[in-house]
Formats: C-alpha cells, structure tokens, sequence
C-alpha cells in the first residue's frame, strides 16, 4: 500500500513539473488562451473548490497587489469591490453589502470627519510626480488657505464622502471642490462655470441640471454633487477606469483628452496622462489635486490645523411640499439667513421655486423644530404678498422689473389669460421684502473675492489706509478707483468710491469678482445689461472710456450678483 501511495505521489509530482515546463515554453498568446479555459472552467461552481481553482485565487489574490511604479504610471484604475454591480448602487443594496461585509471584531466609526478622509484616501500611490511636489510645497507655505477653504467643506463633505462611499468611488474625489470653487457654492468662473463642481451651462444642459429664473441646480448640494458623481463615473468608463484621464477629461473635456490619446498613439508615444500635451489649465489641474491628496493623508505634517468636524451628517433634506418664503423658512429653523442660503444656494430669489425642489437643507440640529413648525404654517400663508393697482403705462413686462419677479408668476399669482392689463385693476404680487433680494441681507464675508459698491463720505480723521483697512483693500485699489494720485488728500465730506466688504451687508446679494473676455459682438450696454451692472461701474473698474471699443478675447473685470445676471 505504502508503495502504491509513494509511486502515485512521484506520478502526480511528475505531472505538475511537467505542466509547469510546457507552460513556461508556451507563448504569450497560448498562455492567454489557457488562462481563459482556466477562468470559464472556475466560473462553474461545481470546480469551485478544485485545487486548479484554489491555486488561481492565490496567483490572483498575489497580483491584486499591484505593481506602484506601473501604477504611478497608467494611473490608479477605479476596480469595484465585491458584490457591486455598478457604480452607482442602489441605498438597499449598499445596506445589504455593509451588513454583510461588517464583522463583530470592526473597528469604531470614526467621529471626526477629516481622519476619515485620510483614511479613506487611495491616490496617493499616484502622487510621485515633480509638479505634484512643487504645489505641494505652495499649499504648504499657505496652510492658512486649506485651513480656511477646509472650514468652508465642513457643511458639506459628509454628504460628499457619504454619496462616493455608497457608489464605491475613490473618497479622493472629495477634495475635487478644493481645485474647482474652493468649496464655495456661489463661485463663478470667467467660463461661466458655477457651483461647487463649476458646471459650464452646456455640460450641466447634458446632466439634465434644471436652471431657471428662480433656481439654478448647479449651485445646489445635492444636485449638483449627484449630478457631478454620475458624470465621473461616465468619464471613468470612457477612460477605462483610469483616474487620473478621467480627471482631466472633467477639466478640459473629454474630446480634449482624446485627441491628445490619439496623436500619442500615432507618433508610439505613451497615452499616460504625464505624457499627454494638454492645456496648461489641465496640466497644473491634476497636480493640484494630487497634491491635496498628499496633504490630507496627514495634515500634521504640514502644519495644517483642521477644524474640528463630526462624521455625522450636517444637514437634513425637508420636504417643504410647497413655495416657502425663505427668510421665514429660517426663522422657523432658528438659523440665519446666510446659513440657510449656505446651505441652499440653488434658490436665486426670496422664495423656493414654484416648480421645485421643494425641499429644504436644514442642520440635523435644527431639522425636527423646522418640520414641526412648518406643518403649523399653511400653504397660503408661506408667502408674503403685496396688492399693486395697475396704472397708465404699466405691461408685465415692467411690473414684474419693478417687483423683482418673473412675468410667468404674475400671470400664474393672477390667473391671467393674456398679458392686457385693465387701468386701476389689483394684482397679487409676491412680495420680496421692499423690493431687496432674498439673498440681500445675508453676510456673505468669507469668500475674499465678495465686493460690494460703498460710496464712503470721508470724515474728520479719515486717512486712506484707515478706509483701505476698515474694507479689506489696498491704498493703491482706492486711489486707482477713484482716479487719484498717490500722493492725494482727501478732505472731509469727500465721497469715496470703495469696492469691498462692509462691516454689515444689508442690502446687497452675492457678490463675485468675475474675470470675463468679450466676446464677439459684445459692448458695454450689452455687457452691462447681462450682468445687471451699471455701465459707468464697469468703466471705473477697468479705467477704460465709455467710447472705447472692445476687442474679442479682451478682459475686463466685474463685480456681479450671481443671483440676478445671465449666467
């Protein structure tokens, strides 16, 4: 017996050997088709437990381990785990997935939401790169920026990682708002790009994004934030899960990163994205972001101080199941204007849209007093109205200029069937507050690009650093605005033109230093009539003269109420 069991192990012992030596001697293209054999012979579930199949879990299991230099090189590729079908995985089956996933021995959840992101971050395998030292080094040295922009995030990034954790998305993709809008909601570019993941018009048109007179999704959280995750995650499948081409393509367009693949291609150059000639936009884009990515794996070593911020949900969705006047929204919620508008920057005006969303993002804190009061509150009495009788000369059109609404709401408030108006007839108009914005009245100072016109009396005392510092801005902006020389007096009762933050904002909306380039066709009325502006403010603020004439590509700088311009 002891024979036979010794002759049948030199047998089978005989085999393998031999089976290894054809398989080194075979070429590439034979071994590719003996590992597919391999593979559909596995994928039966009665092979499962073979030892053939055994053995091809641990070669995989040892080649998931994945080479860096490679890596660094392709870029890191999205691989979903486990269990998930598609990158966006519905909230049962994610339940279902965690549920089977955790074991009695799981680490604690994380309380604070920072040490999380650390955690959770995968790029940094990607991040050995010249130019990602050199931005590296500018975060750096201004620390206080990330920490300020950080402090910013912290409404928002639990839902974020939250909505990338339930897709089995790299976490990384959080900080992407650091690069597009620094985590402001109300940031608007020269490219007409707006929102926290700076949608252009067109892209956000592609989405299915709604923009309209009262509401502009791409300034919405969780709009905005669904809508940005659905569009990498399109852009990841194109580029065959590498992220870093992904990325890029979410810069500077998909097309771009193409054609600049193809011409790779054609001269046998590598099609990586270090390799790629793309836009300088695009090329400082990805370092920027792989540099954060270096810093937030471990902030301490940068010196960096981060706010403390529980990996708890910030706020709470509210179905408001109608129009609700914002400004009584947020004394029903006990919170202030500005937060309630933080929170909600899709609203352009004083009041949630007629057609939606007609839900609310109100702190966890305060969510459950906000709902509990609102159903006390019906739908007739959530708006504020006005009654206006109608005069000589008045057509919609200029009523609804004078009153700060759309011409559609007067005739849907009014139940008109045409736009002719009766002399001395009333009209039910909504009312926003003495004809000020919504947004007026909030305190919009964190943003260092806020301005707003102050036409400043000079008194007894004043000197032009002391107005320059009270506003946040620099002697030479106040002497270059008000066409003075450097070595001016100013005089008491002298008015000031400033461009700056006032201690108390009470009656101006959002304010954003736009970079904008004319563009064919433009002039200064048509500029002006865009942006809501005044022609003579668009003059002082780029010293140019009202005849001058504007050339294609020119830049001019404004300072514009994102709520009330065509953007």
């Amino acid at each position: 017996m002891t024979t036979l069991s010794s002759y049948l192990n030199k047998v089978i012992f005989g085999a393998v050997l031999l089976s290894l030596l054809v398989a080194c001697a075979q070429t590439p293209s034979q071994r590719s088709v003996r590992n597919k054999t391999d593979q559909l012979y596995c994928e039966r579930s009665e092979n499962r437990n073979s030892r053939l199949c055994k053995y091809q879990e641990v070669v995989e299991r040892r080649k998931g381990g994945g080479d860096p230099a490679r890596d660094t090189l392709e870029g890191l590729k999205y691989k979903p785990k486990p269990g998930v079908e598609t990158a966006k995985a519905k909230p049962a089956q994610v339940a279902q997935r965690r549920a089977a996933q955790e074991s009695p021995t799981k680490v604690k959840k994380v309380k604070e939401i920072w040490p999380r992101l650390a955690s959770d971050l995968q790029f940094d395998a990607l991040t050995g790169h010249a130019s990602v030292e050199e931005r590296e080094e500018w975060y750096a040295e201004h620390s206080y920026y990330l920490a300020n922009v950080s402090k910013r995030a912290s409404r928002y990034i639990h839902y974020i990682l939250e909505s990338l954790e339930e897709r089995d998305m790299p976490a990384d993709l959080a900080l992407l708002p650091f690069v597009e809008s620094s985590y402001d909601p109300f940031a608007y570019s020269h490219g007409r790009a707006s929102g926290l993941w700076q949608f252009v018009p067109n892209t956000a048109k592609h989405l299915g994004i709604d923009q309209n007179w009262w509401y502009d999704g791409r300034r919405d959280v969780i709009v905005a934030t669904n809508s940005a995750l659905d569009y990498l995650t399109e852009l990841n499948k194109r580029f065959d899960g590498d992220w870093l081409l992904t990325l890029a393509a979410y810069n500077a367009g998909a097309g771009t990163v193409n054609k600049a693949i193809t011409k790779n291609k054609k001269k046998g150059l590598p099609t990586d994205f270090w390799s790629l000639k793309l836009p300088k936009e695009t090329r400082n884009y990805i370092p920027k972001m792989l540099a954060l990515v270096k810093i937030f794996k471990n902030p301490a070593s940068y010196n960096l101080t981060l706010p403390s911020v529980p990996n708890e949900p910030h706020f709470i969705a509210v179905n408001t199941g109608s129009q609700l006047d914002l400004a009584q929204a947020a004394k029903l919620a006990d919170i202030s204007v500005d937060e309630l508008y933080r929170l909600n920057p899709g609203f352009n005006r004083w009041v949630t849209a007629p057609e939606g969303p007609h839900r609310l993002l109100i702190p966890s804190a305060k969510a459950k007093t906000f709902s509990s009061r609102l159903l006390k509150i019906p739908a007739r009495d959530r708006l504020r109205w006005q009654q206006y009788k109608i005069q000589r000369g008045d057509n919609l059109v200029t009523i609804a200029r004078r009153h700060h609404v759309d011409v559609a709401t007067l005739r849907a408030s009014n139940q008109l069937d045409s736009d002719i108006l009766k002399i001395g007839h009333v009209l039910l108009i909504p009312d926003a507050g003495n004809g000020i914005s919504p947004l007026h009245g909030a305190n919009r100072g964190l943003a260092s690009t806020e301005a707003s016109r102050i036409e400043y009396k000079v008194n007894s005392g004043d000197t032009v650093s002391g107005i320059a510092k009270k506003y946040g801005v620099s002697t030479k902006q106040i002497y270059a605005w008000n066409k003075l020389k450097s070595d001016s007096i100013i005089k008491t009762g002298q008015k000031l033109v400033v461009w700056g933050k006032t201690p108390q904002q009470s009656d101006q909306g959002i304010i954003r230093k736009v970079g904008y380039k004319v563009r064919n066709g433009d002039s200064l009325s048509l500029i002006a009539s865009r942006f809501n502006l005044r022609i003579r403010d668009i003059i002082e603020w780029n010293s140019i003269k009202a005849s001058q004439y504007l050339r294609p590509g020119q830049s001019l700088t404004l300072y514009v109420d994102i709520t009330h311009a065509d953007l």
